[in-house]
């Protein structure tokens, strides 16, 4: 028997909450997150610094003798929630979480992968994987693509992960072509990436590795997501509930008319059941249980939905105010809305969990 998941959260994980929301506070406001976003600069390079190397949340997954944490897929979904709640721009899913899950799949025993990641639990280099943003686990990858579009964060990335038909090869940015493209989510940018002759890359592993590789990192993202997504919600759910206290009508808050209760309520109830569904597939992957698979599913299924419809209420509820674009509730449904479509829309991980636990479509 598999045993049951836990749930919770520890007092380690409490502290590392408390660690980053301060740094955010700090930095990350999200009325500084706009001013950048504006200026097509989102990234704040002194912020990922201090979440990177000064917190250690680089190296979370990454084991100790490589200059990680040696943590897991825990901890990381708790750094991931505060970063959902800022919708702060920073390569944590796609470097820290994504591109380190994908080597440590590799033989780290290898120079060259056990340099890398040392260089990325440390936070002296990020790296992303060269997919678009919108690959699934369980679908089609790039393989030998010479240019490859949708890929996130590859404008701050230091190493591209390129998945050919020989193996994986990690490129310096420098020796390939990032073009910026126009994303829905200012906070998270898309960039097309052409690499041309892998004669400068390292090759970190041969074909039937790299793919098994790519998978893993990209299932870890997707489960990972969710608690990004959950950690959104609970902002905009909390943002709605606050304003609504203090938003007054017929001398009365409009929180406490019943059809704007019933409507918070529902919220509430889904937001509770994106916890336990982000934490359980946290809880799985740090496990290496045989069920993590479903688990990812079940959670970027239900999430997604979850994240935009919190965000959707906090526009609405928010009123003339939240169509503003001062408000930052327009950077939470846009990082919403580009969620739902990363590393798998809700759909297409329904059909994987279909297929995982042997359930017919109609």
């Amino acid at each position: 028997m598999n045993p049951q998941p836990d749930l919770l959260y520890s007092e380690a994980e409490d502290d590392l909450r408390a660690a980053v929301r301060s740094l955010l506070t700090d930095r990350g406001d999200t009325a500084s997150a706009l001013v950048r976003a504006e200026a097509g600069a989102p990234y704040d390079p002194e912020l990922w610094k201090g979440l990177a190397a000064d917190i250690g949340a680089a190296g979370l997954l990454v084991p100790d003798k490589l200059g990680g944490q040696g943590a897991s897929h825990r901890e990381a979904a708790v750094v991931l929630e505060e970063l959902g709640r800022g919708v702060t721009p920073a390569p944590y899913l796609t470097s820290a979480v994504i591109a380190t899950e994908t080597l440590l799949a590799l033989d780290t025993e290898t120079a060259e992968v056990a340099e890398l990641l040392t260089a990325l639990a440390t936070g002296r280099k990020a790296a992303v994987l060269a997919v678009p943003l919108s690959a699934s686990p369980h679908g089609p990858l790039p393989v030998d693509a010479s240019r490859v579009t949708g890929v996130a964060d590859a404008a701050v990335a230091d190493v591209l992960l390129v998945l050919k038909s020989d193996g994986l090869y990690a490129v310096e940015k420098a020796a390939a072509t990032v073009e910026a493209q126009i994303p829905l989510d200012l906070t998270r940018p898309l960039a097309a990436v052409t690499v041309g002759d892998t004669a400068q890359a390292t090759r970190l592993a041969d074909a039937a590795a790299a793919e098994q590789a790519v998978r893993r990192g990209l299932l870890a993202g997707a489960g990972l997501l969710a608690s990004e997504q959950l950690g959104l919600a609970e902002w905009c759910l909390e943002e709605t509930v606050r304003h609504t206290r203090e938003r007054h009508q017929f001398n009365r808050p409009i929180g406490s008319f019943q059809a704007l209760k019933h409507r918070m309520a529902q919220v509430w109830l889904e937001v509770v059941s994106a916890r336990a569904a982000a934490r359980n597939a946290a809880d799985a992957l740090a496990t290496g249980s045989p069920e993590a698979a479903v688990a990812v599913a079940v959670a970027q299924a239900y999430s997604s939905r979850v994240a935009v419809h919190a965000a959707e209420e906090c526009v609405q509820l928010h009123a003339g105010i939240g169509m503003t674009w001062e408000h930052p509730a327009h950077l939470y449904l846009k990082r919403a809305k580009a969620d739902e479509v990363a590393l798998g829309t809700p759909g297409r991980h329904k059909e994987a969990l279909a297929e995982l636990v042997g359930l017919q479509a109609p």
